[in-house]
């Protein structure tokens, strides 16, 4: 389980979504994936089913929120258990972000698995069983496809994951697309659709959000470094590293890291 709470609106930031569930109780927060925003206010959850690079920052606050890392295990063994025909089977790729509004029944189960806080002795015992009634909940609901290919082993989306998972392994190295759908068994033609519709950009953009993303954790703590930070992620030409990071990040990177240097961590919130 993870609370998460931020006092003020916050500039934006970038991180790793993780495989998550994120239900705003008060607030709003904007995401961006590649081209694609999303936005989710108190009274909806997000559903992240690839750990992908994020950028966002808060809308509105103070907000609280609460998050749950999904499990593929724990999805695949509630979709065994499931009764014949009670859910629908999965077509195509679905994003791997989205947003919906939360039903009543989901946000009952995650008030209680908050509350249990006020009773420790009794999580052992109970917090598995709301955590499972929420991953129903979730498998069953409005974004039920993607969180039930997060489970699937043989699905678009777990191909998608495995290419996601070895392009962040190995982003300092450059690639040939179709040796990559071939480690995640697919076809080029299908692979490249398929990526570009869980993760709402290419594959050689992907890696270069990783790239950048990070280079600025780097930056962060060796701001004079700038040719050497580029080089350790892969860019052998300091002024395409500089280039490409301020057409990401809105400023060169020895300005950016500055900046990075002087601001104040915030607090993570779902």
């Amino acid at each position: 389980m993870l609370i998460g709470r931020a006092e003020r609106a916050y500039e934006e930031s970038t991180s790793m979504s993780g495989t998550v569930l994120a239900l705003i109780a008060q607030g709003a927060k904007t995401l961006a994936l590649g081209d694609r925003v999303y936005e989710y206010r108190a009274g909806q959850y997000l559903v992240a089913s690839i750990d992908l690079p994020v950028t966002g920052h808060y809308t509105e606050a103070p907000a609280l929120g609460f998050g749950l890392v999904l499990d593929p295990a724990e999805i695949a063994a509630l979709l065994l258990e499931a009764p014949a025909g009670s859910l629908p089977a999965a077509t195509g790729s679905p994003s791997a972000i989205a947003v919906s509004d939360a039903p009543a029944e989901l946000i009952d189960a995650a008030v209680r698995m908050v509350r249990l806080l006020e009773t420790p002795r009794d999580i052992p015992v109970v917090a598995p069983l709301i955590r499972r009634e929420i991953l129903w909940r979730l498998v069953s609901g409005e974004q039920g496809a993607a969180v039930r290919q997060l489970g699937l082993t043989d699905s678009s989306l777990s191909h998608v994951a495995q290419a996601v998972q070895w392009i962040r392994d190995n982003y300092r190295e450059s690639f040939r697309v179709d040796d990559v759908a071939r480690r995640a068994g697919m076809s080029a033609s299908a692979f490249y659709r398929n990526f570009q519709a869980v993760t709402a950009m290419s594959p050689i953009q992907f890696q270069k959000q990783i790239r950048l993303q990070q280079a600025r954790l780097l930056l962060a703590a060796r701001p004079t470094d700038i040719t050497g930070v580029g080089h350790r992620v892969g860019y052998d030409s300091p002024s395409q590293f500089s280039r490409e990071y301020r057409r990401q990040f809105g400023a060169p990177p020895s300005q950016d890291a500055a900046r990075l240097r002087d601001r104040s961590p915030a607090p993570a919130v779902p």
